[in-house]
């Protein structure tokens, strides 16, 4: 029997019509595995994933396939977005049994008492190819081996729990903190980057936000910049209905999975948002190009806004199942959409007009040439280009709305809320556009609403909430989601709320005895490891954004407990900083603002014209390095910052560098600030 249709997770649901009797993970499946001594068969994966829907097709699907694997195995379906911690735990036991990373769908082969895997994979295909045996004879094989090589099974077993312990258990650098990493970064950065194409060389590529944030961090933007045009121009781009693809799968950006995941739109907004800035769009003007974050903004209120304020999840890479069906054309359908003059224009500027470059027969849209180059090619006017390009981009859009539609993954992920909210606190601030916040701020009251009960965070904002306990990820993002809204607007329930975040950090997550932060609370469910995590991966590491987090909030409240606690943190995590830097550059941007604290400026003030002189102050200054916060007079006392307690007529501002203060200043021009600092 499947027990999958009651599930909250899409993609569990996109299981429940199987011949397998797939469980969920939960007590129950465990303890039958345990009474029956039936090896566990745990697939892991989401809902975006395209080969997990090829071997959903293939096997899952498959009668016979399934007969075998409900003979043999107690068949367990897990959601990675729901379930990350025992993602993580089983992409690293995958790693130690293959030698090899790890990736999605994931097959694991687990001992029916301990949980230890035995046997893992990813991708099986269901005839033998790719070099690879058919899924059968692995079901087969993998199951003759517990039967009968159980005690070389249990002595693998007992070697990989070793291993698993291991993890984590470095001990903590007690030398002054220094930055020699960022340094050793830098030069790799500087060594792996492509001056062709930007980002790392190679392929696949994928856009390493955390990294460009560091680069913004240490006014490194050059190379970022390069790396946003590329990407802009590329097929990871979604030119006619904005957002990003996850990755390209060649090293121009071109043509990339289709799949649109709310994490990778909610850190490359604000990157592109300040690019944007930086450039004063004059080249967007010139070449007729769409603005980049506002189309991000755009396909976010479109089709990832729930009804509740909160954001989805993720958009499918299939539709009708073939990837990237709904973003591709062939150059007939195109050319009997546009009129003439539309087709001239559109046909060269997206590339329709050279060879296909999906799959032999099809084209996605990239920016093939640059608008005013066409324009001069065509003898008209960049304004009519423009015009032209405007009316055939909307006639596209038009008629691919009409396409059936990818899967949407309608979680709404704490996380991942929390890191878009974050994104748009930051883009309004840099574009100075607060109509944004209202986006932000709706899914901020669900996240309260939906995810926060009881004084504790869960994974999952809706009815299911407290099925998922929150994880490191939950709680350090939301507090840095806090902390951006905060600088936006003055909120006296977020910054209760920051602070309630940052004790539960201490209390339910910190490593006491070696510092850092567990992926998991102290009272979560026991598994065969419990991860402590110093590496970024597709979100930036829970570990280095609680550290920044905790520093922020530290000196802005005047708590040395989360000051020290981050500095455990950093003392922890050192030892990956020496071994793997660029991995960890969420940890490195933490230690930057350790070694070089951030200036923070608290506004007391009373009235709108008060705030608005010195925000405009303030936005002379390089907000790269400084956090400001501009609290009304009626807003009542700040916990722990008495300086900011005082109010002059005509507003008074209270500037600190880490932990040193100066004199309160009365006068907006008065104001000075270290801008290269």
């Amino acid at each position: 029997m499947n027990h999958l249709a009651t599930e909250s997770s899409p993609y569990l649901r996109q299981h429940a019509d199987n011949p397998v009797d797939w469980w969920p993970w939960c007590d129950e499946a465990l303890a039958m595995a345990r009474a029956q001594d039936k090896p566990i068969l745990l697939s892991i994966g989401y809902s975006a994933c395209h080969w997990c829907h090829v071997m959903a097709h293939e096997s899952f699907e498959d009668a016979a396939t399934a007969a075998l694997m409900n003979e043999l195995y107690v068949c367990i379906k897990v959601d990675r977005e729901e379930r990350p911690d025992l993602d993580r735990i089983y992409q690293l036991a995958h790693q130690a049994l293959t030698r090899r990373g790890g990736g999605w769908p994931l097959t694991v082969f687990l001992t029916p008492d301990d949980h230890l895997p035995f046997y893992a994979g990813t991708y099986f295909p269901k005839d033998p190819r790719y070099g690879m045996p058919p899924f059968a004879q692995v079901l087969r094989e993998v199951r003759r081996w517990w039967d009968t090589q159980r005690d070389q099974v249990r002595k693998q077993n007992g070697a990989l729990a070793e291993f698993l312990a291991d993890q984590g258990r470095v001990e903590s650098s007690t030398a002054a903190l220094n930055d020699a990493p960022i340094r050793t970064t830098l030069e790799q950065i500087a060594a792996d980057f492509d001056p062709q194409f930007g980002g790392h060389r190679g392929a696949p590529k994928f856009p390493h936000c955390t990294e460009m944030e560091l680069l913004l961090d240490l006014g490194k933007a050059e190379h970022v910049e390069f790396t946003l045009a590329r990407m802009a121009d590329g097929g990871i781009h979604d030119q006619l209905g904005g957002g990003f693809a996850r990755y390209s799968v060649d090293e121009r950006w071109e043509i990339p999975h289709f799949e649109k995941m709310l994490y990778d739109n909610a850190q490359l907004l604000p990157l592109f948002a300040r690019a944007s800035r930086a450039n004063d769009n004059e080249h967007d003007a010139a070449t007729g190009r769409v603005d980049i974050a506002h189309g991000i903004l755009a396909w976010l209120l479109r089709e990832m806004t729930a009804p509740s304020g909160g954001f989805y999840a993720a958009l499918d890479a299939d539709s009708e199942h073939e990837e990237g069906k709904f973003y591709v054309w062939s150059r007939d359908e195109v050319r009997a959409l546009l009129d003439a003059d539309e087709y001239a224009i559109a046909a060269p500027h997206y590339g329709f007009d050279r060879a296909p470059n999906f799959e032999g027969k099809a084209w996605n849209p990239l920016i093939a040439a640059p608008l005013a180059d066409v324009a001069q090619s065509l003898d008209i006017d960049i304004a009519t280009a423009q015009a032209r390009l405007a009316r055939a981009r909307a006639t596209l859009f038009a008629a691919r709305e009409q396409r059936e539609h990818p899967g949407l993954d309608d979680k709404i992920l704490t996380a991942w809320n929390a890191l878009m909210i974050s994104g748009i606190a930051r883009t309004a601030r840099t574009l100075e556009a607060p109509p944004l916040l209202g986006l932000a701020e709706n899914a901020l009251d669900n996240l309260y609403n939906a995810a926060w009960r009881d004084g504790r965070l869960f994974a999952k904002a809706g009815v299911d909430a407290p099925r998922f306990p929150g994880y490191l990820d939950d709680y350090a993002l939301t507090l840095d989601a806090l902390l951006e809204m905060l600088r936006c607007r003055w909120s006296e329930r977020d910054l209760a709320w920051a602070i309630v975040l940052a004790e539960s950090l201490l209390e339910r997550f910190e490593d006491c005895d070696h510092g850092g932060f567990f992926f998991t609370a102290h009272d979560h469910e026991t598994l065969i490891q419990r991860p402590k995590v110093f590496t970024d991966e597709a979100l930036p590491s829970g570990n280095g954004v609680a550290t920044r987090a905790l520093l922020r909030l530290g000196h802005l409240v005047g708590e040395t407990r989360y000051l020290d606690a981050a500095e455990r943190a950093l003392r922890a995590g050192f030892p990956a900083l020496r071994q793997m830097p660029t991995a960890c550059c969420a940890l490195l941007r933490a230690l930057n603002d350790s070694l070089h604290p951030r200036t923070h400026v608290v506004v007391r003030f009373d009235g709108d014209a008060e705030e608005s002189t010195w925000r405009t102050a303030l936005a002379r200054a390089d907000a790269r390095r400084i956090d400001a916060y501009f609290i009304p007079r009626e807003a009542g006392k700040l916990p722990g910052t008495l300086a900011a307690q005082k109010y002059a007529a005509g507003g008074l501002a209270h500037v600190c560098r880490g932990t040193q203060c100066e004199p309160p200043v009365g006068d907006p021009a008065r104001l000075q600030l270290n801008r290269t600092a």
